[in-house]
C-alpha cells in the first residue's frame, strides 16, 4: 500500500466521480466516517517491530571504538528509516469530516479542506483528489468501494462550498514518538553497555 496523500504527478486510470443526480440518491454515512481500507500485510508489522529488537541488541554487542560508533550511527539511521516506512503502512487511516478529510500516517496527520479540492477522480483501488497543481491519492481502498468513497467525498465537497472552513497544518503523528523511542533504545543500548551514561 502506497503512502496516502502523496503530492506529485499521479496517472491512474481514473474516471470522474459520480454526477450530482447520482449523488442525491446516496446518503452520507454518519460523520466522521472512516474510509474503508485494505488491511495491512502481515509483514508490515514484522518489519515495523524487528528494528526495535535487533538494532539495540546489535548495538549492545559492538566493541568500543571509532568504527563501532560509526556502525551504531548507521544501524540507528537505517533502522529508523525502516520503522518510518513500515509504520506508514501499518498506522494509516483516512477519516472524512464535514469540512474536509484527515489522512493519518505514522509520521504526520495531514488535513485537506473540501473547499480546496477542485476535482475527485476514481481509480482502480484509489481516489485521487486534485488541489490546484497537486494530486492527493488515497490508496488501498477495496476495488468494489472506490465509487462509494468518491461519491461521499463529492457530496461533502459540494455541501462545504457554502460554509466557512478552518484549515489545519500537518502535525506529527504517533510514529514520530515511536521513531524517537527507537533512537533512544538503539543508542542507549550502546551507551549502557559501555557504562558511558552510568
Amino acid at each position: 500500500m502506497s503512502p496516502p496523500m502523496g503530492n506529485g504527478s499521479v496517472e491512474p486510470a481514473t474516471t470522474p466521480a459520480p454526477h450530482q443526480d447520482q449523488q442525491q440518491e446516496q446518503e452520507v454515512p454518519p460523520l466522521p466516517w472512516r474510509v474503508p481500507l485494505d488491511p495491512a500485510p502481515w509483514w508490515a508489522w514484522t518489519l515495523f517491530l524487528l528494528p526495535f529488537v535487533l538494532v539495540p541488541a546489535l548495538n549492545s554487542w559492538l566493541w568500543m571504538g571509532a568504527r563501532d560508533m560509526l556502525a551504531v550511527g548507521l544501524l540507528t539511521i537505517i533502522g529508523a528509516s525502516v520503522v518510518r516506512v513500515a509504520g506508514g503502512v501499518v498506522l494509516y487511516r483516512v477519516e472524512l469530516f464535514p469540512s474536509g478529510l484527515k489522512a493519518r500516517t505514522s509520521m504526520l496527520i495531514r488535513s485537506l479542506a473540501w473547499q480546496d479540492v477542485g476535482k475527485i477522480e476514481v481509480g482502480e483501488d484509489s481516489v485521487v483528489l486534485t488541489r490546484g497543481p497537486d494530486e492527493h491519492e488515497i490508496n488501498g481502498i477495496p476495488k468494489d468501494r472506490t465509487a462509494e468513497v468518491a461519491a461521499v467525498m463529492e457530496i461533502l465537497r459540494e455541501r462545504s462550498l457554502t460554509t466557512r472552513v478552518r484549515r489545519h497544518r500537518p502535525r506529527p503523528g504517533i510514529g514520530t514518538l515511536l521513531v524517537l523511542l527507537y533512537v533512544v533504545l538503539s543508542i542507549g543500548a550502546f551507551l549502557l553497555r559501555w557504562h558511558i551514561v552510568i
